[in-house]
């Protein structure tokens, strides 16, 4: 679970936000651009126009701010569009507020607050699962943030449960010993990746005498000394209602919620020293005992690793320049692991200055899209085939980061230099006003779309207050965006991105290259005796559980529209005024299940250049298209199918939707593109097999699907080699057709209206013939324990997975199943797999299970990641929980409390426009019935526990299980089985 988040621009839309909105708040009452005395009056018609057209309102109209009398600040905005609510605690401190010896403790810290409290000596994740609660928890530079989201009726229960970990949390010797070795785990998966490792490197050159250089996550070292001394001075110092911010968004009333959170938070005493104020000066070596600033981010939210913009600090008074150190010669790391890297660090003004919205413009001129000058400079002429930026501004300091991804064979300082030319040409020949204006309209549109939540916008709320001191931050920082001109972005080009202020990092990897994983599993049967754990007792769960307000609304069970043309095209339409905004989803019935034996990856060849050029556009000017009015289009490919993911503000869906039918229908496939996209890929590939999870999922999926199988076959250097243009467009002729394509869009439209412009840009659209179709073969499953141990030299952390073929999405037991795997593994806290193998024993950092039901074959999985040393035992307490479910079964409270997070969780998803709009084009794709968007709540509240056991006693086999894992040598010596 807890991820180390460094986000970058789009993938996390909460928290991207922090990045830009980093800078500019801190610009007192002045006019963000004061020195410029004179806007020519087109720029001043420009600004108007992007005013009116994108930003209707200031986002933060309707927020309330309340300080009680201890100091804890209250920020409440009321959202009645969806009967859910979040409540999120913002804490002032992150790993800047430490030093060599504690790197890490904050994060530490962040593990152990789910351990429980002194009221509740139980794991915080059980209770917040009993909800229904969508919780989780991250640290950063500035601060540590934990976030839930819930049905309405349930807002008191988070608070108290917030409320009193606030205070009263434990920290017990066993627990820290435990959660240090999952943070340990933890941090070992981010040294498997080469990027980090650069990226660590490079900060610690830039960063020598201050604790921005170091790793956020801490130190292994740093970890394992950890006493409970330290970790409980720090709570206390820390965590106090002074030194934090509580945020509540959703569908409430104000006055009544502020009545609850006096009774809750308000008898929590100021903590001593106002929140550790006074500990936090940026340079080490101050002392013993004082913790000082630190690094990127840590987030508990998911296991996987990211990489976050930026998130500033809001204390003040320390405005001194950080001494910024550029090395001459770049750092060069000689290690293991494929594709070469490149990595350039330039020093930045900190969070105050004025410079910062030009700055983030630049970035999005650099780096944004195919038209961005760095991609032009680099991918389209081969040397990379990755090209990624972002500016980061905190308290004291800031950097922008470049990190390229060197292209096949090719060298890296050759790469270093037309990085530096290009940067030089941008300054020494400007940009134009179009590229200025676009990059705004990108950013600001970006804003808008990544707050369409709840949770988003409560996200936001607790940045701008916990790190630029103003929950209005968000709409200064967009006024000064606004104001940003041509020669503001050449300016601070000249001013901050020169060569002699710059930090070079090349990654050199020294291992030979993966050009193909072993499908051949070894087989042997395990011998371990099977002790029955005790299981998780639901009572107790229950009998520290907050009491729910039982009197709550019924959801507006509101469906969509479905339409169907001539031609087949299928589209649902679900119009919601709540923000200006669209979000289109779909799928083409063209995945990776038709690819030929010879010739795998075929179908994302296909689905990944439908943007490369058409009959109207070349590959520029659709790019250029989109850009311009902030919209983005992506197909992902999947093995059923391949998804389409859109989303716009409102008054520009129909160039969405024209640029859709476009390339749909009319894409060319232009050799330069198509060659381009092959070494991208190519080096993609290897990239991928160097990675533990990459490599145990392919092994383990064709472990238990035999050779022929739709689903067996994977991209390999040779098959990538074997594609052709006309294959291509053959495939494409093949299995794009409007009768096995489904469009789901929900958002603020009129339905005649999009009705009438989908069927203007797709009425055309014609095939001939029957669609293509596949029978999948059956698959037994294995007549014992299948083990394979694929050894990744030099990896620290191990990716294990375990399953075989499970149901499909039409098995009468589907139902039954999602509450089964959600008391084995659908939580990594609160699950049985999640309270053993994670929690007690601290065997894996995540662990979790799946029922992946689809139109054909399903499979089950459970996926861990581990240390090396601890694979053999977490796999063997796994298989035990196994056969203890599937012999014993498991309890009714078990099933209830299973049943109601379902229920609970379905419903907080459905106020996600997103999650809304794929339920409804994946509910059409299975050919359910529209009423599933809300019978399927009604289903799960039918599951009995008899239906649960049965499901345990036929879909759990721990004696017939594939079991794959990856990573380090140690593995293969230990010989796990």
């Amino acid at each position: 679970m807890y991820g180390f988040s460094k986000f970058y621009r789009y993938p996390l839309p909460l928290l991207i936000l922090s990045l830009w909105l980093l800078a500019v708040l801190l610009l007192s009452e002045q006019p963000a651009y004061s020195q410029h005395s004179v806007i020519s009056n087109k720029e001043k018609y420009q600004s108007t126009l992007l005013v009116k057209r994108i930003m209707p309102s200031t986002l933060t109209e309707n927020v309330r701010k309340t300080v009680l009398e201890n100091g804890l600040t209250v920020l409440t905005k009321e959202v009645h569009t969806a009967p859910v609510v979040t409540v999120q605690v913002w804490y002032k401190v992150g790993s800047r507020n430490e030093e060599p010896g504690v790197n890490g403790i904050a994060h530490q810290l962040e593990h152990m607050m789910f351990k429980g409290t002194r009221n509740r000596p139980i794991q915080f994740g059980r209770l917040f699962s009993a909800l229904g609660s969508d919780s989780n928890a991250f640290t950063s530079y500035d601060q540590t943030a934990y976030y839930g989201t819930v049905e309405r009726n349930k807002l008191k229960a988070l608070l108290v449960l917030e409320a009193d970990r606030m205070q009263n949390s434990q920290i017990e010797p066993e627990q820290l010993a435990s959660e240090k070795r999952v943070v340990i785990s933890e941090l070992q998966g981010y040294e498997n990746s080469p990027e980090y490792r650069l990226n660590r490197a490079v900060m610690q050159a830039v960063f020598p005498n201050h604790a921005y250089g170091l790793p956020v996550g801490g130190t292994k070292a740093d970890v394992e000394k950890f006493e409970v001394e330290q970790v409980e001075k720090y709570y206390r110092n820390f965590y106090n209602p002074d030194n934090a911010v509580l945020v509540i968004v959703g569908d409430f009333q104000t006055a009544n919620t502020l009545e609850t959170i006096k009774e809750t938070f308000g008898k929590i005493g100021r903590g001593q020293g106002a929140g550790g104020k006074g500990q936090g000066a940026g340079s080490r070596g101050q002392g013993a005992g004082v913790i000082s600033p630190s690094s990127p981010s840590l987030s508990t939210h998911y296991s996987a690793l990211t990489t976050q913009h930026s998130l500033l600090s809001t204390q003040h008074g320390l405005n001194a320049p950080l001494p910024l150190i550029a090395l001459s010669t770049p750092i060069v790391l000689r290690e293991p692991g494929v594709g070469r890297l490149l990595q350039v660090v330039y020093p930045l003004p900190d969070a105050n200055q004025p410079d910062v919205p030009a700055l983030d413009v630049m970035d999005y001129i650099l780096t944004e899209g195919r038209n961005s000058r760095l991609y032009q400079a680099l991918v389209e002429s081969g040397l990379a085939s990755e090209v990624t930026a972002s500016v980061t501004s905190l308290r004291e300091s800031g950097w922008y980061e470049v990190l390229v991804t060197a292209g096949s064979k090719q060298d890296l300082k050759k790469i270093d230099s037309m990085l530096s030319s290009a940067i030089a040409n941008v300054a020494e020949k400007g940009v134009t006003s179009e590229e200025v204006e676009q990059a705004k309209t990108q950013l600001i549109a970006d804003v808008i779309l990544s707050n369409r939540d709840i949770t988003s916008q409560a996200m936001r709320l607790g940045t701008d207050e916990t790190t630029a001191g103003d929950y209005r931050y968000t709409d200064r920082y967009l006024a000064a965006v606004r104001l940003v001109r041509p020669t503001d972005v050449v300016n601070v080009i000249n001013k901050y991105l020169t060569k002699e202020a710059r930090t070079v990092g090349f990654f050199e990897p020294t291992q030979k290259l993966i050009t193909e994983v072993s499908d051949k599993p070894d087989s042997a049967q395990t011998t371990e005796n099977f002790s029955p754990l005790a299981p998780v007792l639901p009572s107790e769960v229950m009998k520290y559980l907050p009491p729910v307000d039982l009197a709550t609304d019924a959801i507006a069970q509101v469906l969509p529209q479905e339409f169907k043309f001539t031609n087949g095209l299928r589209i649902l339409l679900l119009p919601d005024r709540s923000t200006p905004t669209v979000t289109l989803s779909g799928h083409i019935q063209a995945g990776t299940e038709f690819d030929p034996d010879n010739k795998a990856g075929l179908a994302a060849f296909v689905a990944e250049n439908l943007l490369n050029g058409t009959n109207n556009k070349d590959v520029l000017t659709i790019a250029k298209v989109l850009a311009e009015r902030g919209a983005s289009l992506d197909f992902q490919t999947h093995r059923e199918g391949v998804h389409i993911e859109g989303d716009s503000l409102a008054e520009d869906l129909p160039i969405l939707v024209e640029v859709l039918a476009d390339v749909v229908k009319n894409s060319t496939f232009p050799v330069k593109e198509l060659e381009l996209h092959r070494q991208q890929t190519l080096t993609d590939l290897q990239l991928e097999l160097d990675e533990p999870s990459e490599v145990a999922r392919r092994i383990f999926v064709q472990s238990i699907y035999p050779k022929k199988h739709p689903l067996h076959t994977f991209p390999t250097e040779e098959s990538l080699q074997q594609i052709q243009r006309q294959d291509v467009i053959d495939f494409k002729a093949k299995h794009y057709r409007p009768d096995t394509t489904v469009l789901a869009l929900v958002g603020d439209f009129d339905l005649d209206i999009v009705r009438s412009l989908i069927k203007n840009e797709f009425g055309d659209w014609e095939v001939s013939g029957q669609a293509p179709t596949l029978k999948y073969p059956t698959v037994s499953m294995p007549e014992k324990i299948v083990s394979v141990n694929p050894v990744l030299p030099d990896k620290t952390q191990a990716v294990t997975y375990m399953g075989y073929t499970g149901i499909n999405r039409y098995d009468p037991r589907f139902h039954a199943a999602l509450v089964l795997n959600q008391i084995l593994g659908g939580d990594t806290l609160s699950s049985r797999l999640g309270a053993e193998v994670r929690d007690r024993q601290g065997l894996s950092y995540g662990i979790y299970s799946y029922f992946q039901a689809g139109k054909n074959a399903g499979t089950f999985l459970i996926e861990m990641q581990t240390s090396p040393e601890d694979s053999s035992k977490a796999i063997a307490s796994t298989r035990e929980i196994l056969q203890q479910i599937h012999q014993q079964g498991v309890t009714a409270l078990e099933v209830e409390t299973a049943k109601r997070t379902l229920i609970s969780n379905y419903n907080v998803s459905l106020a996600n426009p997103e999650e809304l709009t794929d339920r409804i084009l994946m509910n059409e794709v299975y050919g359910l019935d529209k009423v599933e968007l809300h019978s399927f709540t009604d289903k799960i509240q039918k599951v009995t526990l008899d239906q649960v056991n049965q499901a345990a006693r036929e879909l759990l086999h721990p004696d017939k299980i594939v079991v794959v894992t990856a990573g380090p040598s140690v593995l293969a010596e230990k010989n796990i089985r």
